[in-house]
């Protein structure tokens, strides 16, 4: 755990963060909009009984749906969670994600369909999902909250946050075992549970420090400054070094649609006539 939270530590110094929702800030914590729903789990219709159903088989979006018998003990996000996660002084665990994003099942199979980590997120966490489609206002606090901890974004979304809803570890996917450079989501919840109780000083610190900058940005005014277009110009000229002229899109990895970055060039063609763009 002393890695990956000396990895934050040293990074808080740098966090940078754009405009962010004045949901996030109210009360003392980072108490955003949530659900009132308090509804019981119903049973599975008869002939169709799955071995694990979980809360969020109450919930309408056909994400959330779709990890109703996950053995995870999925909250969906709403009062419940949060307030269990007090009583219990526990962390809480948010996934979110979306119904075409592809990691978004690799990690449910290979994690949230486990039973061996399952049973350690049930101990140690509170786990609450999300459809971004369904919550883009939570999708958008808490993937501010991603880039600035982790340096980046992307889906599924995974952030640990203090009772108070304060994040202080955050990535996206995790494979279950250590690979593909990145470390396992098996150990990392074992290291972060262990820290969130034996270094609870530590965590909170560093929940404190992006809360703290997080206001900062929203107490203090943006600074004026003059509209260059040459930004734009440098702008859809760094995208072009990142076509793949073969396959298409931008880079060589898995590719998703990427409508703004497509929008600038053509803008920029508009613009100029120059037919690079």
């Amino acid at each position: 755990m002393r890695g990956y939270l000396s990895f934050f530590r040293k990074r808080r110094a740098k966090i940078l963060v754009g405009a962010i929702p004045a949901a996030i800030l109210m009360a003392a914590g980072l108490y955003v909009i949530v659900s009132d729903r308090q509804d019981n789990l119903t049973a599975a219709p008869e002939g169709d009984v799955k071995e694990h159903t979980n809360r969020l088989i109450q919930e309408k979006s056909p994400y959330l749906q779709q990890h109703a018998h996950n053995p995870v003990d999925w909250y969906p996000w709403g009062d419940e969670a949060i307030q269990r996660a007090r009583t219990e002084d526990k962390p809480i665990f948010l996934s979110v994600g979306y119904a075409s994003c592809h990691w978004c099942h690799v990690m449910e199979r290979e994690s949230f369909e486990n039973e061996e980590i399952a049973t350690i997120l049930n101990q140690h966490f509170i786990s609450i999902k999300v459809d971004r489609e369904e919550r883009p206002d939570l999708d958008h606090i808490y993937m501010t909250a991603t880039t600035l901890l982790a340096g980046r974004g992307g889906w599924p979304m995974s952030v640990f946050l203090t009772a108070d809803l304060k994040p202080f570890f955050a990535g996206t996917y995790f494979p279950p075992d250590d690979r593909y450079g990145r470390p396992g989501f098996k150990r990392l919840i074992i290291e972060l549970a262990n820290a969130y109780e034996t270094e609870r000083t530590r965590v909170q610190g560093i929940s404190q420090d992006v809360y703290r900058r997080l206001q900062e940005q929203m107490i203090a005014p943006p600074s004026p400054r003059d509209f260059d277009k040459s930004l734009i110009t440098a702008g859809a000229d760094q995208l072009l070094l990142q076509v793949d002229t073969i396959y298409g899109g931008f880079g060589t990895g898995a590719k998703f649609p990427q409508a703004t970055q497509l929008s600038l060039l053509l803008r920029q063609f508009k613009s100029t006539g120059d037919s690079t763009y």
